[in-house]
């Protein structure tokens, strides 16, 4: 029985372990930036809307196509008659009390609407294509936003090492500082001025991971993700990114983007549909011509056969008194207080107002993409400068190490060439992530995944 026991408590702690182990690997998992985007796309609540939409374009382009088949509908009626009623068996006039009941089917087709059916299901299908640009226009969107908040920490990320680095640096040269105060070669208030300098350092570090939190709070709740404590990113130093894209002209990335951009694809399509919605309204103008098919038959409790006297049974009366119709139905409208033709201006009021926005779509694109080709060349130029400062700044703090090191300055000259240092190394980190997003998106619009930081 004890050794029952304990086996079984062996085996609960190899549960245990096997648990804790998955939960720790779980919680290790670090994020690249394909799976993030992935992941958004599957799970951001916006995207899952637009898929709903998508959904009903696929119901009104099914119903488009159901229009052409013929309805059938069926009908019955019971009743109890007092007093004068008419016969529904015989169609004459009862004082009697009697049962009665029909029933039928009656089936309709549309011959001729002014091709309104066919023009509606062209109608469904552009607007199924427009509902699925509005879809991958929405996923761009969160693609890109997603690819940005990924930079954003991955500059947090460094700023941070920064950051923890020079600290190490000052707190060896704090107690290089203690040992030169130790045998009188440098005064207290060097030591105390390193000291400053070490707190000043440590706030900047609980700044810096703050942000780091923030940054990564954003985009676990642009994932969708609830376990923000134990998010975080793959450390991949990217390095830059290809710059090939600033080799073309502005003009060859526009010619790429108006083919791969949703948004004059939407503005194409939602003027087409404008136009198909004109084509419809001036069906209204047509006669209508409808067929028609319909069966009936009659029971009534006050029926009887005229030679023997006795009722006639339900079946028999189904039989006896039931009748078809078949025809057709023409509509022709005449005047209808001008709703036809001021429908049709409307729509064409419309159609005027989409290729404005077409056009406007065309040109706030073009202007984009010349934006973006500017703000990417000046971002290469910032980093560029923000390394040669870097580079200036290294040296000079260097050589004020030196100088200190012997005796020929003091902690504070030191420390403010730190500081210089910690914002040109911050200005380096800055402008190495925004001139990365910025090639990004200028390969977005020349039809690059924005994934793609190889």
């Amino acid at each position: 029985m004890i050794s029952l026991n304990i086996k079984q408590m062996k085996y609960n702690l190899l549960l245990i372990g096997l648990f804790l182990s998955v939960s720790s690997f779980a919680q290790q998992k670090k994020w690249t930036l394909i799976e993030c985007v992935n992941y958004a796309l599957e799970n951001n609540m916006s995207i899952q809307q637009s898929e709903l939409d998508l959904n009903l374009a696929d119901i009104e382009k099914y119903q488009a196509i159901a229009n052409f088949l013929p309805n059938l509908n069926a009908n019955s009626s019971y009743n109890i008659n007092t007093g004068a009623n008419i016969n529904p068996a015989t169609n004459q006039f009862e004082n009697a009390t009697f049962r009665s009941a029909s029933g039928g089917a009656t089936s309709g087709i549309n011959i001729f609407s002014g091709l309104q059916n066919w023009k509606n299901l062209q109608r469904a299908k552009i607007n199924k294509l427009a509902t699925t640009y509005q879809l991958e226009k929405m996923k761009d969107d969160i693609s890109l936003f997603v690819a940005n908040s990924f930079l954003q920490i991955l500059a947090n990320k460094e700023r941070l090492k920064v950051l923890q680095d020079q600290n190490r640096i000052t707190k060896e040269n704090i107690k290089n500082t203690q040992e030169l105060v130790d045998s009188g070669v440098l005064p207290q208030g060097d030591l105390l001025e390193s000291k400053a300098t070490d707190a000043t350092q440590i706030q900047q570090i609980i700044q810096a991971e703050n942000t780091l939190f923030i940054s990564k709070l954003s985009l676990a709740q642009t994932l969708q993700l609830e376990d923000y404590a134990n998010f975080d990113i793959v450390e991949t130093d990217y390095g830059l990114v290809s710059s090939d894209i600033l080799e073309k002209n502005p003009e060859e990335i526009i010619v790429k983007a108006k083919e791969v951009v949703n948004d004059l694809k939407i503005a194409s399509s939602n003027l087409e549909l404008a136009k198909k919605d004109l084509e419809i309204a001036r069906t209204d103008f047509f006669p209508t011509l409808s067929g028609f098919l319909s069966y009936n038959a009659r029971w009534s409790s006050s029926q009887s056969n005229p030679f023997t006297g006795e009722e006639i049974n339900f079946a028999d009366q189904l039989y006896l008194f039931d009748g078809t119709a078949i025809g057709l139905r023409l509509n022709i409208p005449i005047f209808n207080n001008f709703n036809v033709s001021n429908n049709i201006k409307r729509r064409k009021i419309n159609i005027s107002r989409l290729e404005f926005q077409a056009k406007q779509s065309e040109l706030d694109l073009e202007s984009t993409v010349y934006q973006a080709y500017n703000d990417a060349k000046n971002s290469r130029k910032s980093y560029e400068a923000a390394l040669k400062v870097e580079e200036a700044r290294q040296l000079a703090f260097n050589y004020a190490q030196e100088r200190y090191e012997v005796g020929l300055s003091n902690a504070f000259d030191l420390s403010q060439s730190r500081v210089q240092l910690d914002n040109a190394q911050s200005d380096v980190i800055r402008t190495k992530y925004d001139y990365i997003f910025q090639l990004k998106v200028l390969d977005f619009y020349f039809g690059i995944p924005i994934t793609n930081l190889n």
